[in-house]
């Protein structure tokens, strides 16, 4: 009974599939498909892909392709092809150094703060820029600047501006796992150093010895850091744990045995103030006197009430709460009311869009990926928050005719596990990129390269994908996808992408498995 109940469902399955690369002789990638419908590891799998051909507009084959799924990093191509297509490739941040008050360049005093106004660039000290050329740290030489403007001594203090942006740096919906750790570093209107740290660890030489911090770097005053690992084995499985604007950081999991100077990378408490800290720092190396600790506009602005439970009382938290669009509009870094009649002293411009987005999709930097979808709303509105930005970005694609029914998306870098989308809508945005001549030359260029390049470097090399595939890759645990481009034997430019979730092997093999999908699809005619 059960059986002839679920056959009118199977079986149409199973016809579907054949229907959609039926009228193409590559029997190749149909027998991959079928072997992994029939593969027991995903068995309790939900998995999907798409292919189209650009030029004839047409489905080359599909398996699931309406299936939502959670794509991983694969999720990248739709917030970077956004920002390409609304900011353009030659945007570029601007971060300026500012004062109120007043500057007598005679004395040398500054009767007034030192402002430091972000725009969100995620470039700022990032390790993904600097020059080897570079021996001074950024804000050694904006102290240099400051200093042959005339300013020996401040009467106020160093102030990060980060107002361009929410002050919520992660979304909503991102895990207390991954938010301590470096990958899980949240945007702000003023990033810094990758809004990340390092800690340096010295391990034992048996299993189970305690392990201890030698060093922090870079140093962030105030932050404690309390050390649950231990040393076991040859491979890292340490992992952070805080909250943006906490300054306790824990640390759990284990170290490689024998090590001296082991490096676990995690995400900054507060890089507005960091950034303002480390000026402060540069600028009494140098011999500039300040007068104020450093702080961040955030921490001037009026804060919500807090109620008290034991005594019923309100009063003012120590930190204040997220501030709405209307109270961040009055310190806009651009125009109007914002910087209350600053003056410039310094605006130091970041590489171009085309730049950033390439290393967004080639090394999959979740922090550059959510900085593009809050700069994507600053755009509109003149203040970067995601709920605006997902917005935006959902109704770009439904103005190209993209169904976006079953599209659901929660970030921009797609470590959130509330994004869904299915691979029909990822294969026809890419089509859509492909038919835009200005926009795909930048976006294609940005894709790793199978055999060459990024997370694809080690993928199909000595078939037909190598150098010649590109796609962005997508991970997390129990997820795999890859979307991107391939010409085929014809030389017709294919569109495709590939998503599994809830697979029951270990992740090489997935990897193994969809590998052979990709090298597939380089085999079509």
């Amino acid at each position: 009974m059960w059986k002839e109940e679920n056959r009118k469902y199977l079986l149409p399955a199973i016809g579907y599939l054949l229907f959609s690369i039926h009228g193409f002789s590559q029997n190749l990638l149909k027998s991959r498909i079928l072997n992994l419908q029939q593969d027991t590891d995903l068995v309790h799998a939900s998995w999907s892909i798409c292919v189209l051909d650009i030029k004839k507009d047409s489905v080359v084959a599909e398996y699931n392709s309406n299936l939502s799924l959670i794509p991983a990093s694969a999720h990248k191509i739709i917030t970077t092809a956004t920002a390409l297509a609304l900011l353009k490739w030659d945007f570029k941040y601007e971060t300026r150094l500012e004062y109120d008050g007043k500057l007598d360049t005679v004395k040398g005093i500054l009767h007034g703060n030192l402002y430091i106004k972000g725009s969100g660039d995620p470039t700022l000290a990032s390790e993904a820029f600097k020059k080897k050329s570079d021996t001074a740290a950024l804000t050694d030489q904006w102290a240099k600047i400051l200093f042959a403007k005339g300013i020996k001594k401040i009467e106020g203090s160093v102030i990060g501006d980060a107002t361009a942006f929410e002050d919520e740096m992660v979304p909503y919906s991102w895990i207390w796992g991954d938010m301590g750790n470096y990958y899980g570093a949240g945007s702000c209107g003023l990033n810094f150093k990758d809004n990340k740290f390092a800690l340096y660890f010295k391990s034992g030489t048996q299993k189970g010895d305690s392990t201890s911090i030698k060093k922090i770097f870079p140093e962030i005053p105030g932050m404690k850091v309390i050390n649950q690992t231990f040393t076991k084995g040859y491979s890292d499985n340490a992992y952070i744990y805080g909250t943006p604007y906490s300054l306790v950081r824990y640390v759990k999991g284990t170290i490689p045995a024998n090590k001296n100077d082991y490096e676990v990378e995690g995400s900054q408490p507060d890089p507005p103030l960091l950034c303002a800290q480390s000026l402060d720092s540069s600028l009494r190396k140098i011999g500039v006197s300040i007068a104020k600790k450093s702080s961040t506009l955030r921490n001037f602005l009026p804060a919500a009430e807090e109620f008290s439970m034991t005594t019923g009382d309100t009063s003012t938290p120590s930190l204040p709460s997220p501030k709405g669009k209307e109270e961040h509009a009055k310190h806009s870094p651009f125009g109007g009311a914002g910087g209350g009649g600053r003056i410039i002293l310094h605006t130091h411009t970041s590489r171009t869009l085309d730049k950033i987005v390439t290393e967004t999709n080639m090394q999959s930097n979740n922090l550059f990926a959510e900085t593009l979808l809050k700069t994507i709303a600053w755009k509109k509105t003149k203040f970067g928050e995601d709920l605006t930005g997902i917005d935006i970005v959902t109704n770009y694609w439904k103005s190209k005719c993209i169904d976006l029914k079953g599209f659901y998306m929660a970030d921009g870098s797609g470590l959130s596990r509330f994004n869904a989308v299915n691979t029909k809508q990822l294969s026809e945005i890419l089509r859509v990129i492909a038919q835009d001549s200005l926009l795909f030359k930048k976006f294609y260029e940005s894709l790793p390269v199978a055999g060459k390049s990024g997370s694809l470097g080690r993928l199909c090399k000595g078939t037909l994908a190598e150098n010649n595939l590109r796609a962005k890759s997508g991970y997390m645990t129990r997820v795999r996808s890859y979307a991107g481009y391939v010409a085929s034997k014809k030389g017709n430019l294919l569109s495709f992408a590939i998503i599994v979730n809830n697979y029951d092997c270990t992740p090489a093999i997935m990897k193994d498995k969809l590998e052979k999908l990709m090298i597939a699809i380089a085999e079509l005619e």
